[in-house]
C-alpha cells in the first residue's frame, strides 16, 4: 500500500534481472538504493539513484545502468517513462491510474493505510516531563510532555511495543525544601504570619496542602522540631504535587503507563548493584578530577572520588558518583533507574529532557553504554525552551504557581488541541513561539486552525452528499470508478497522500514527530488548494448535479484525505474536527 516502496520493488526487480542477465556483477550491495519524489517536480513522479549508487561497485559508468534500468522499468504498466537524466539519474513518470487506484485502497483499509511494522514489536522506554514533584506543571514543561506524548503515539504506530514513563524525582533535597514550604503553610492554616524565605516554594498551590495537614494534626505540630513532622509532609506534599501533576496531564491528554520513583532506588540495594555492575567492568576507581574548565569556584578544590570511567563510553569526562562523605551524587541514581530499565527488558530508551539538562546526554549515554555493553541504544531528546505571549507581550507569571505561568493556564486558554499541535510545528531542539492570541486565530497562518478545518471542510461536503443521495460509506466509496479523476491538481492531491507511510516511517526512524505536523499542514494545503480550484474549474468541483461519476469519485478522493488527516491528528493526539464555528 505502499506505492513508493511498490516502485521500488519494481527497480529491485529490474537490477535482479539485469544481475542474472549478466549485465551487473553478481552480490551488488542494493541497500542504499532509494525511490522518492525528486527534488523538481517537473522532472518526474519518482526518482531512483540505482545507477548512482552501482556505479562504482559494479565498476560501470552510472548511464550504462540507467540506460540499461530504464528499459526494464517502462515494462511495468504503471510506469509511463524511464528517463536519465545528468550523470546518471533516472526519473520515473506514472500512470494517473496507477495514483488514483491509490484512494480506494486508503478507503479500505482506514486508520491502517501508513502503518508499519518497521519496529517488529521491539521494546521501547519513552521517558518524558518527569518534573521534580515540587508543583504544577508550567508552560516550559508542556513542549516535553507533548513531544514524548506524540512521538510514544508515533511509534506505536509504527509496530513498536511502547511503555511511557514518568521518572517522579522524589529522592533528592528538593522534596525536603517542598515539605518545609508545606509546613509554613501548615504555620499559616493555623493563623500564623509566615515569610518565605528564598529556596522555598512560596506558590498558592501549598495553601490546600496546609489546610489538610492542620485538619489532620490542628495545632500540635505548631513549633515542634523537623524530625517530628518533616518525613511526613514531605511524604503528604509529594502526593499531593503528584496528583497535581496527573491532572495536568490529563488536562493536556497525556496518560503514562507507568509511574517510577527515585525512591525506590534507596535502602533497596539497586544503586548499589548498578554501580557493582560498572565496578565489575573495571568502570569505577578512586580518582581527583582536573579542576572544572573557564572559572574555577572560589569553593572548589581537589579531592579524592568515587567515579565511573564514563570517557571509555563516549563521555568527555569521567563522573563522581559518590560524594567523599560517601553519599550518592545525584548521577547514581539516575544510572540505577537506566540499569533498571535495560533489566525490564526494553531494546531502546528514549529520554526527553529539557534544554537545560543539555550537559547531562553524554554522561547517561556512556552509562547505558556500559550498563548493556552497547546493546540497548538511548537516544536523549532535548526540548528547546517556549516563549509565551499574548499579541507580542510576555504573558505575566501565574498568582497560584508564584513564579512561572501554568500548564493549566495555557490549556484552559487556547484548549488541548490548540497547545498539541502548536506545540509540534518546530523541531524539538529549536526555540518555540507560543503567542496565545496567535494560536487560536482562523486563519492559515494558523496551522492546527488550517489542518482541522480541512478535515472539517470534508465532512461537510460528504454531509451534503449524502443528502442529495450520493452513497458517502466506506465500502461503497472504496468501490467507486475513480476514472473521472485526472486534473492535475487532482494528482496533486492523490501524490501528497502517497507520501505518507514515506513521512510516518522517517518521522519514527529518526524521533521526530514534528514531521508529522509539517506533512498535515502540507496536506491541508493541497486539499484547500483543490477546493478554491474548483471555483474556476467547474468540472473539478466535488459536487456536481450533472455529472455523477465524477462526483462519486472525488467524494472518494477527499474521504481519503480525510482518513490520512484524522490518522495523523491521532499520532498527535489531537481531535480531527467534524464542524468548526
Amino acid at each position: 500500500m505502499d506505492l513508493f516502496a511498490d516502485i521500488k520493488m519494481v527497480v529491485l526487480t529490474g537490477l535482479e534481472e539485469m544481475t542474472q542477465a549478466g549485465a551487473l556483477p553478481a552480490d551488488l550491495d542494493l541497500g542504499n538504493v532509494t525511490v522518492e519524489p525528486p527534488r523538481d517536480p517537473s522532472h518526474g513522479d519518482m526518482a531512483t539513484n540505482a545507477a548512482m549508487v552501482l556505479a562504482k561497485p559494479a565498476g560501470m559508468k552510472p548511464r550504462d545502468i540507467a540506460d540499461a534500468l530504464a528499459a526494464k522499468l517502462v515494462s511495468d504498466p504503471r510506469i509511463t517513462n524511464a528517463d536519465v537524466a545528468g550523470p546518471g539519474f533516472l526519473n520515473l513518470r506514472l500512470d494517473p491510474g496507477a495514483w488514483f487506484g491509490l484512494v480506494s485502497q486508503i478507503i479500505h483499509v482506514g486508520a491502517g493505510y501508513g502503518r508499519s511494522d518497521i519496529g517488529a514489536g521491539q521494546r521501547v522506554n519513552v521517558e518524558y516531563v518527569s518534573v521534580n514533584p515540587t508543583g504544577p506543571l508550567h508552560v516550559g514543561h508542556v513542549r516535553g510532555a507533548v513531544f514524548g506524548d506524540a512521538l510514544a503515539s508515533l511509534l506505536s504506530y509504527s509496530g513498536y511495543d511502547v511503555t511511557r514513563e514518568y521518572y517522579i524525582n522524589d529522592g533528592g533535597a528538593q522534596v525536603d525544601v517542598l515539605g518545609r514550604s508545606a509546613y509554613l503553610r501548615y504555620l499559616e492554616a493555623n493563623g500564623q504570619a509566615v515569610e518565605f524565605p528564598d529556596g522555598t516554594y512560596p506558590g498558592d498551590y501549598l495553601v490546600p496542602v496546609g489546610q489538610a495537614l492542620k485538619d489532620k494534626h490542628g495545632a500540635s505540630l505548631m513549633g515542634s522540631n523537623n524530625e517530628d513532622w518533616l518525613p511526613e509532609f514531605r511524604e503528604f506534599a509529594t502526593q499531593a504535587m503528584m496528583d497535581m501533576i496527573r491532572e495536568d496531564l490529563a488536562a493536556l491528554n497525556v496518560e503514562m503507563d507507568v509511574f517510577f520513583s527515585e525512591k525506590s532506588l534507596y535502602g533497596t540495594g539497586q544503586i548499589e548493584a548498578a554501580i557493582k555492575t560498572l565496578d565489575d567492568k573495571g568502570l569505577i576507581y578512586k580518582g581527583t578530577l582536573e579542576p572544572p574548565k573557564g572559572k574555577i569556584p572560589e569553593d572548589w578544590e581537589p579531592r579524592e572520588q568515587t567515579l565511573f570511567k564514563s570517557t571509555a563510553h563516549g563521555d568527555d569526562v569521567d563522573r563522581p558518583i559518590m560524594k567523599s562523605d560517601g553519599s550518592w551524587t545525584y548521577f547514581a541514581p539516575d544510572i540505577a533507574y537506566h540499569y533498571d530499565k535495560i533489566e525490564r527488558g526494553f531494546d531502546q530508551l528514549i529520554d526527553v529532557f529539557g534544554a537545560d539538562h543539555g550537559g547531562y546526554v553524554k554522561r547517561m549515554k556512556a552509562a547505558v553504554s556500559a550498563l548493556s555493553d552497547g546493546k540497548v541504544p538511548v537516544d536523549i531528546k532535548l526540548c528547546q525552551l517556549v516563549k509565551l505571549s499574548k499579541n507580542g507581550e510576555p504573558v505575566k507569571m501565574s498568582k497560584r504557581a508564584g513564579n512561572f505561568v501554568t500548564l493549566r493556564d495555557v490549556v484552559e486558554q487556547v484548549g488541548p488541541d490548540v497547545t498539541r499541535f502548536h506545540m509540534l510545528t518546530r523541531k524539538n531542539d529549536a526555540p518555540l513561539d507560543f503567542d496565545l492570541a496567535k494560536v487560536t486565530e482562523q486563519s492559515k497562518e494558523n496551522p492546527v486552525f488550517y489542518v482541522q478545518y480541512a478535515h472539517a471542510r470534508i465532512c461537510s461536503v460528504l454531509a451534503k452528499a449524502q443528502e442529495a443521495g450520493v452513497k458517502t460509506d466506506d465500502p461503497a466509496l472504496s468501490r467507486t470508478d475513480l476514472s473521472p479523476l485526472g486534473h492535475p491538481s487532482e494528482v496533486s492531491m492523490v501524490q501528497k497522500l502517497a507520501e505518507w507511510p514515506r513521512v510516518v516511517a522517517a518521522a519514527s526512524t529518526s524521533h521526530e514527530p514534528h514531521r508529522i505536523a509539517f506533512y498535515l499542514f502540507d496536506l491541508a494545503s493541497e486539499f484547500h488548494a483543490l477546493w478554491n480550484k474548483g471555483n474556476d474549474v467547474p468540472e473539478i468541483r466535488f459536487l456536481r448535479d450533472d455529472d455523477n461519476s465524477g462526483t462519486n469519485a472525488r467524494i472518494a478522493l477527499i474521504r481519503a484525505v480525510a482518513v490520512v488527516i484524522s490518522s495523523g491528528l491521532g499520532i498527535l493526539g489531537v481531535t480531527p474536527m467534524r464542524e468548526m464555528r
